[in-house]
């Protein structure tokens, strides 16, 4: 094989179709746009979403909720996790060196699912009513 022997597949290259060129084409005259018609116009088309001046449907619908752009830097830990990580005290560093909040968490707080059996002693993170309850029961500590 030369490099001057080398060709494309069979069916890999084909002509970019040619409209409006005469009757013998197939697709001469109206070129496939049928006819009339807003679509079969030079430039004439609707942005997205339009339905021929009928109430588009994102119009219709009514307006529900919000999604908050700060709820990325917050973060949940239930007391199963904390047992888990075995750590005497807890702050967010070493909550984002064990993996179990993200790298932007700034406000972390501890949740009741699950139980905690360690006493653990927290740094700088809040905990539920019924979370700081349990971590007092267990020997440890809110701060």
């Amino acid at each position: 094989m030369e490099l001057n022997d080398i060709k494309p597949a069979d069916g890999a290259k084909h002509y970019k179709r040619r409209v409006g060129r005469g009757i013998g084409s197939g697709i001469g005259k109206t070129a496939g746009r049928g006819h009339k018609g807003q679509k079969s116009r030079a430039g004439g088309y609707h942005k997205v979403g339009f339905e021929g001046g009928q109430m588009p449907m994102q119009r219709r619908l009514p307006k529900r909720g919000f999604k908050s752009h700060l709820l990325k830097f917050n973060a949940e830990v239930t007391l199963t996790a904390l047992e888990q990580l075995g750590a005497a005290e807890v702050d967010l560093v070493t909550l984002k060196q064990a993996g179990l909040v993200g790298e932007l968490a700034k406000v972390v707080k501890i949740i009741k699912t699950g139980a905690i059996t360690k006493a653990v002693k927290l740094n700088g993170i809040g905990a539920t009513a019924a979370a700081k309850v349990a971590i007092e029961a267990a020997g440890g500590s809110v701060a």
